[in-house]
């Protein structure tokens, strides 16, 4: 029997007598490596969903966008992404600093389809990686340690109707929030960090 499962789960799959369906999808469908068609739909994600734990233990999620191939498969179970210019708050990247235990949900609305993974992250400096998006002085590097798709049933079908223009992108300025000029904050909002490097 693996460790996938927790005894608390194991529990619950006795209760409802799901264990022996539990053991078949992991048989099945939980992976330490991308295969193809898991690297295709994660390298053609524009968003995914990224949970993080926090200094007392609690999960914190927050979403993550860009435009498609934002997120570059690197090797069988690595990936990365950009930390793009946010709030200054840090939540994510400064729970990576102390806890590399993350778990990332990539969903598609549009054809109904999901994928999960659980790894372990650390934060990227180094200027040969952080040259693969624009302005960006940050980025995280994901290891996988699970990665298994889900049943897409209770999916709502959405469409995208259009990108953010706040997404930094090659040869165009990108435009600063309302938000940052607030009076409230405006005195303390700093420079975006790319261009302290410049």
């Amino acid at each position: 029997m693996s460790d996938f499962y927790s005894d608390h789960q194991r529990s619950l799959q006795g209760e409802f007598g799901s264990a022996g369906l539990a053991d078949r999808l992991e048989e099945f469908i939980v992976r330490e490596t991308f295969d193809e068609a898991a690297q295709d739909f994660v390298e053609a994600a524009d968003f995914f969903f990224l949970s993080s734990v926090d200094q007392d233990g609690f999960p914190t999620v927050s979403h993550k966008g860009g435009d498609p191939g934002f997120v570059k498969v690197t090797g069988p179970g690595t990936f990365l992404f950009p930390c793009y210019d946010g709030n200054g708050m840090y939540f994510s990247a400064g729970n990576i600093a102390g806890h590399p235990q993350v778990g990332l949900l990539f969903i598609s609305f549009e054809k109904p389809h999901r994928v999960r993974i659980h790894g372990n992250a650390r934060l990227v400096r180094d200027d040969e990686v952080l040259r693969l998006w624009p302005e960006t002085a940050l980025a995280v590097q994901a290891d996988i340690t699970k990665m298994w798709i889900n049943c897409p049933r209770y999916i709502h079908r959405m469409q995208a109707l259009q990108a953010s223009k706040f997404v930094p992108r090659h040869g165009q300025e990108t435009p600063q929030p309302e938000w940052k000029s607030m009076q409230e904050i405006a005195d303390v909002v700093p420079q975006p960090a790319h261009t302290l490097k410049d």
